[in-house]
């Protein structure tokens, strides 16, 4: 219970032991068969276990007995749990991405999002993982020129899609740029890409201007409208 009586909401990773707030975590379940699932959207049935989300806790968890103290009896876990993890937070990215576009949420193409960038605070700039260093370089200056002066923090970056995958998503040929006004559904985007950032990096690790686009801060921010 809180100070003022409410029911606390936050769980305990049983890797760590640690009790945080459920939206850095991810939830599993144990099938009838006694199988450990993720459950990415946190809505499947049953007694649910709690790993804090990134591979070293999740790793501890599986290695250290973690599965089988939290749901009181043997289980059995796949192979591939990681992996169905990271698989899983893709998905739901991609799915919050489609939603956009069918919202009128997402900003799309270098000139729309340059323009975008230079008179309004931009939540996240989505970039094609293929894309040229040059054109982004662009996008990133103003989109921090344009926070550093409405004092509000620098949008968050994913880079974990290709041009073709964002094309998919966003029902064109091939997407480069685009990106998410500051808004619910920025918020929403923080939840999923810190979850999924643990098991998969938003900015690949060979772009060489990586140092540039890691300084946006930590896009987990619960107090963004």
């Amino acid at each position: 219970m809180d100070k003022r009586g409410h029911k606390s909401r936050e769980r305990r990773c049983v890797a760590s032991g640690g009790v945080t707030s459920p939206e850095l975590m991810t939830r599993f379940v144990v099938s009838p068969d006694r199988v450990v699932v993720p459950d990415i959207m946190g809505k499947l049935p049953g007694r649910g276990v709690w790993v804090t989300s990134n591979e070293a806790a999740l790793g501890i968890a599986i290695k250290n007995g973690g599965f089988a103290r939290g749901f009181k009896g043997k289980v059995h876990i796949a192979d591939d749990l990681m992996s169905q993890v990271k698989d899983g937070y893709l998905r739901q990215l991609s799915g919050l991405l489609r939603m956009a576009k069918k919202s009128g949420l997402v900003i799309l193409g270098f000139d729309q999002v340059f323009g975008a960038a230079g008179s309004k605070a931009l939540g996240w700039r989505i970039e094609a993982r293929d894309g040229a260093e040059d054109g982004r370089g662009k996008i990133r200056a103003r989109a921090r020129a344009m926070c550093y002066e409405m004092e509000l923090p620098l949008p968050g970056v994913i880079a974990c899609f290709t041009s073709a995958q964002l094309g998919e998503f966003f029902g064109r040929g091939q997407i480069i740029h685009a990106a998410i006004p500051r808004g619910q559904l920025a918020k929403s985007l923080n939840v999923v890409t810190h979850k999924l950032s643990g098991f998969e990096p938003l900015i690949p690790s060979d772009w060489p201007d990586i140092e540039h686009e890691m300084r946006a801060e930590r896009r987990y921010d619960s107090e963004q409208e």
